[in-house]
């Protein structure tokens, strides 16, 4: 699924705030956005009608739950990031990232650590033999 950089503010709210009515959606954006209360409504109808967002009616407010699972929402959009700016490979984005983007150390550290973990060897995992 994709969203546009609206939309992204939008799901992370309500991420965060799973329930939340269109007014506390409203406030915490308020600050960082400046949205109208009815802009904010437009963009939750958009995301309802995507099926990003399930809407559920609670006495005379309406409730916001997120459809997609934030997790799953963030690899669509590496996965089309790469594809669209780095030929698919997540090697061209790391390669970016390092030479390009200056990392802290702290962050360089965690990315090594990182790729140690992942080429670790795995333990064979041992079957219960039936006798």
């Amino acid at each position: 699924m994709r969203f546009s950089e609206a939309e992204w503010k939008v799901m992370r709210v309500v991420w965060r705030r799973p329930g939340a009515a269109v007014r506390e959606i409203v406030a915490e954006l308020q600050d960082e956005t400046g949205w109208s209360y009815s802009t904010v409504k437009t963009m939750l109808a958009r995301l309802v009608e995507k099926s990003a967002l399930s809407l559920e009616r609670d006495a005379n407010l309406y409730r916001y739950t997120a459809a997609v699972d934030e997790r799953d929402a963030r690899r669509s959009a590496l996965r089309s990031l790469l594809d669209r700016a780095f030929d698919g490979t997540l090697g061209s984005l790391l390669h970016h990232l390092i030479a390009e983007e200056k990392l802290s150390r702290s962050e360089a550290e965690d990315l090594r650590a990182l790729l140690a973990a992942e080429h670790e060897p795995k333990p064979a995992s041992r079957r219960k033999e039936r006798g």
